[in-house]
């Protein structure tokens, strides 16, 4: 067992579990907007709204079985998936959470992969083997580690981290917004960014929901961020971004407002030391603001999308801090990056860029 290994596996689930949330946190924004509320009594009459609302609750509310069962699928492929659909809702119905479900998937897929590499059985059972054997036996005995044993110590544990996180003080809750807006803010998307967001989403889940409100910030940033250097470049006359790269910022923007940094990694990779800083500053100032003043979205994905719900003042606080995080992205590119020929060609830049000599830099 590798570190890699188990990063592999965490990274499989997030990928699985994103979509999910983000559909759900949608359904619940569109139940929103109606004013839905959950539905406890179907032999009721129920509007629309509240359909969509319940349908938001009832996928969020599962986010313990669904990572626990990516990890588990990750370890030990298709027979993993039965045992880390139970360990996750026994995590889930003893208090674990999301932090239970992610343990819980690892001891489901490697109790399912040790079982299937040395359980033998008679020529006339091997069909039952992967339909009924493995499952049975992978489920019970991952479910009962999670009863007895894993369960309430890991509740116990979020609980002290949840009474933590809500004892912080003012330069506390700064601190840890900054934290965690350079980490959602530095590699757009990637492997960084998922494992904050598992630890924010396990937060959100437990009912903290200000740390994912600043991954959600911090992811618009970058995009946001990026724009506003391009008009402020323009008003100081000190063009920043190639032809192609303004181009770039036509999707990337409306993507960013969306939460969805990816469309900046064009931009990013031409000069990709300057727009690390330079974004790290603006998810950290940004992100501090946005856990001073407490902002809180109801779901735990959808850029623009999250205002509605939170109330009027929180939502007023969170569009001020994602203005002073972009703006602060925004001063850091025009002071770090150079100057360019709008319409010069990119491989030209690159050229210049490679003829930086890394001699002279020195660290002592």
């Amino acid at each position: 067992m590798k570190v890699k290994d188990l990063k592999k596996h965490a990274m499989t689930a997030i990928s699985f579990l994103i979509p999910i949330v983000v559909a759900s946190g949608f359904l619940l924004v569109i139940g929103n907007f109606g004013s839905g509320e959950n539905i406890t009594d179907f032999g009721k009459s129920f509007s629309i709204f509240d359909a969509f609302s319940t349908m938001g609750i009832m996928g969020l509310t599962l986010l313990p079985m669904i990572v626990s069962t990516g990890i588990a699928y990750s370890i030990a492929d298709k027979p993993g998936i039965a045992p880390g659909i139970i360990v996750g809702l026994v995590a889930n119905g003893v208090g674990a959470g999301f932090i239970g479900g992610f343990i819980g998937g690892y001891i489901a897929g490697y109790i399912t992969k040790l079982l299937v590499k040395h359980i033998r059985v008679p020529s006339w059972a091997e069909g039952l083997l992967p339909t009924l054997i493995i499952p049975l036996l992978a489920s019970a005995a991952s479910g009962l580690i999670m009863f007895y044993i894993i369960g309430l110590p890991v509740k116990g544990l979020t609980q002290l981290l949840t009474a933590y996180l809500k004892s912080l003080d003012s330069q506390s809750k700064f601190i840890y917004g900054m934290i965690i807006g350079i980490f959602a803010s530095i590699d757009y998307g990637g492997a960084i960014n998922k494992v904050v967001f598992a630890f924010a989403l396990a937060l959100f889940y437990e009912g903290i929901k200000e740390p994912i409100t600043v991954l959600i910030l911090a992811s618009m940033v970058t995009p946001i961020g990026m724009t506003m250097a391009y008009f402020i470049s323009k008003a100081v006359k000190k063009n920043i971004y190639l032809k192609t790269e303004v181009e770039t910022l036509k999707s990337a923007f409306p993507m960013g407002l969306c939460q969805i940094t990816e469309g900046c990694l064009p931009i990013v990779m031409n000069d990709i030391i300057r727009c690390v800083i330079s974004t790290g500053i603006g998810g950290a100032i940004g992100g501090g603001f946005s856990m001073l003043f407490g902002c809180n979205a109801g779901i735990p994905a959808g850029g623009l999308f999250i205002l509605p719900t939170m109330s009027a003042a929180k939502a007023g606080y969170f569009i001020l801090s994602l203005i002073i995080g972009s703006l602060a992205t925004a001063i850091s590119l025009i002071i770090l990056k150079k100057p360019v020929d709008i319409d010069a060609d990119l491989d030209e830049y690159e050229v210049e860029e490679a003829d930086i000599d890394m001699d002279s830099i020195k660290i002592n």
